[in-house]
């Protein structure tokens, strides 16, 4: 598929108000929208990477996995650590290029390194009446009109199909540790992730999963010694472990809640993560913290958004109602118009973002 062919069906389907349903690799949302199937694996492969200016374009089609292997070959990375949904959704596919931008997955180093929006510095796409647009530049001194490119990430094709992505690629950091802490509360965890954090020893990623808190920092052999050091001593009240293999790409993917019951991801003030994991547990559920405990993870019957507003469903189950929250009605004033804008007829992924 062509973006010129791309373009052709999306003008037929605006005529026709014909509803599209948008797919990639299937790893990103349980998308149950009514329509035709658009699938943009023919619509693959990488444009241009320049090592040097740090820059990656490539179509949205483009299976992750090749990027993070043709990247790593140069000792480079996507910084912001795609997560694979696809064993929580229970699938088989292949997280691709598109949808990563297009539902902004970030794994444990956004804490520190920011969300895929952040590394965005442009996008082509075909909006829902077809016409072909781009916005933003294609190297880090040229990122005018950046904002459009992160309005798209997140928007999981509501708005418009992706083209093209242009991201950011930065160093792969040559080494790595991590703290562990054995058999500790939600409590105890907020209170160490609050100590590494408030430091500037760069933790990478500060996640809390079945009793144990990790604590990953990432750099140079020297100063990575030095930080290590440091942390161990700042927080030797709570018995700090060394593990030079820890299981971060499993906290990355949410492999402890792989299988069985609903799944819901839900975004708080990380103060407030303690108390809301203690309800949840009551609703009789399991919980664990990602991004110093900004992020929750429950798995469990019931509905979390009685105690968390900014709760999404990424796996039903059995579980009713929408999968993401209700908006205040400004912001869901402000969706709608954007919707109109770029999608008058309605036909990208219509009530996916309400279903």
């Amino acid at each position: 598929m062509t973006e010129a062919e791309l373009s052709e069906i999306l003008s037929d389907h605006h005529a026709r108000r014909a509803p599209l349903r948008i797919m990639g690799g299937g790893t990103r949302a349980e998308n149950r929208v009514a329509g035709e199937a658009l699938s943009l694996s023919r619509l693959s492969g990488v444009v241009t990477y320049s090592p040097g200016e740090m820059t990656l374009i490539a179509r949205p089609g483009t299976p992750l996995p090749e990027i993070e292997e043709m990247l790593a070959a140069e000792g480079q990375a996507l910084a912001f650590e795609p997560p694979d949904m696809g064993a929580v959704l229970g699938g088989n596919g292949t997280p691709t290029l598109g949808g990563t931008v297009a539902a902004n997955a970030s794994g444990p180093r956004r804490l520190l390194a920011g969300a895929c929006r952040d590394h965005l510095l442009g996008v082509r796409f075909v909006d829902g009446r077809g016409r072909v647009m781009k916005n933003g530049g294609r190297v880090m001194k040229n990122v005018t009109g950046l904002d459009l490119s992160k309005l798209l990430a997140g928007s999981y094709g509501t708005l418009a199909v992706l083209t093209e992505v242009v991201l950011k690629t930065l160093p792969l950091l040559p080494a790595r540790t991590t703290l562990s802490f054995l058999g500790v509360t939600e409590d105890i965890a907020l209170r160490i992730f609050t100590t590494a954090l408030s430091t500037p020893f760069e933790v990478s990623g500060a996640a809390h999963v079945g009793g144990t808190v990790y604590l990953r920092i990432e750099g140079l052999e020297g100063q990575l010694a030095y930080r290590r050091d440091r942390l161990l001593a700042l927080l030797a009240d709570h018995r700090p472990e060394v593990l030079d293999d820890a299981p971060w790409q499993a906290i990355r993917d949410v492999a402890h809640f792989a299988g069985g019951g609903p799944l819901w991801r839900i975004l708080c003030k990380p103060s407030d993560a303690p108390g809301l994991c203690d309800g949840l547990r009551a609703m009789g559920g399991d919980c664990s913290l990602d991004w110093g405990g900004g992020l929750i993870w429950y798995r469990g019957p019931g509905n979390p958004r009685a105690l968390a507003p900014h709760a999404t469903l990424v796996r039903r189950e059995g579980a009713e109602g929408p999968a993401f929250p209700p908006l205040p009605p400004a912001v869901a004033r402000l969706q709608d118009g954007l919707r109109r804008s770029f999608d008058p007829a309605g036909i990208l992924n219509p009530g996916l973002m309400d279903a």
